[in-house]
């Protein structure tokens, strides 16, 4: 049963995330914002809500190994699966602001979050405050950048959205609900499954539960890029692994102190470099193409292997 139950909880994650995302994108359309700025915010929001439930869940249950290590196997997910297999799809442009701002800026609070968790082990409930301010002000900004620089051509777009604002509401509402719902069952389930196979949490974490919370990202960042919405693919990893570390992590800190083993801080270290070469890529040829994108996925595949055996 809990198999089933397991199931059921990514089902409903995978179907809250997708009724979430669309409910929240057809209204910031009508706002005339651009498309980086949709994959940033609303999009990345939305594929992380499943890292949200699930860490904040386990946060307040006492797992804290599932909340830290799902946050850094998700994020490891985004950038090596998910980037990897959109550019295997197609070469993927990555916008300006994206090399120059949010990349960057992400890179800079990975390194925050190695620094807080190596010098305590424990992310207690200042950090956690830090951490989700950063990402208010961040959000802040992008908005505020946003509204100044709005898009008449949009209006275009804008004439293709079919669900009014009510019936986009009700969409977000529902994704949300079921969301908390298929966090809560992956995370009880997955403890249960772990402690049946004596294997650790944060394993489950990194893997199970990781790529299981990660696949909102994937199905949406790889049908963006099918469709050409380049900017809204690379968006919403970018913007997801922000969220993940600035207002998952952050929130669960803040509710529950949190206890970081000396093994998720080596999966950081890991992260931060993935990260810095990525981004040293995008800068080179301002975007990835197909043959660095396989050699994300091949080090993906690598990754796992060190974590199953470890």
């Amino acid at each position: 049963m809990m198999y089933v139950l397991l199931l059921v909880g990514f089902f409903l994650l995978i179907k809250g995330a997708d009724y979430f995302v669309e409910g929240s994108s057809s209204i910031a359309k009508l706002l005339r914002v651009p498309t980086v700025v949709i994959g940033l915010t609303v999009v990345a929001m939305g594929t992380s809500m499943p890292e949200l439930a699930v860490s904040v869940t386990a946060a307040m249950s006492g797992n804290n190994d599932i909340a830290v290590s799902n946050v850094i196997g998700s994020n490891l997910f985004n950038l090596l699966v998910v980037v990897g297999a959109c550019g295997v799809v197609i070469p993927l442009p990555v916008d300006k602001a994206i090399r120059k701002r949010d990349f960057p800026f992400s890179i800079i609070i990975t390194a925050l979050l190695f620094l807080l968790c190596r010098s305590g082990l424990q992310l207690g409930r200042m950090e956690g405050a830090l951490l989700f301010g950063s990402l208010i002000g961040y959000l802040l900004y992008i908005i505020q950048n946003a509204m100044r620089h709005r898009e008449p051509e949009l209006e275009e777009a804008i004439r293709g959205i079919r669900r009014s604002p009510a019936v986009s509401g009700v969409y977000i509402i529902g994704g949300i609900t079921a969301i908390v719902i298929g966090g809560d069952l992956v995370v009880d389930n997955a403890c249960l499954i772990a402690e049946t196979f004596g294997l650790s949490q944060t394993l489950i974490g990194l893997t199970i539960v990781a790529m299981g919370t990660s696949l909102p990202e994937l199905v949406t960042s790889v049908v963006a890029a099918k469709k050409g919405e380049n900017d809204m693919a690379m968006g919403n990893v970018i913007g997801s692994n922000i969220f993940n570390i600035l207002s998952v992590l952050g929130l669960s800190a803040a509710i529950h102190p949190i206890k970081v083993s000396i093994v998720s801080v080596y999966d950081m270290a890991i992260l931060l470099i993935c990260s810095i070469l990525i981004w040293l890529i995008s800068l080179r040829n301002h975007g990835v193409s197909r043959i660095p994108c396989m050699g994300m996925l091949l080090a993906y595949g690598i990754y796992g292997v060190y974590i199953a055996i470890r």
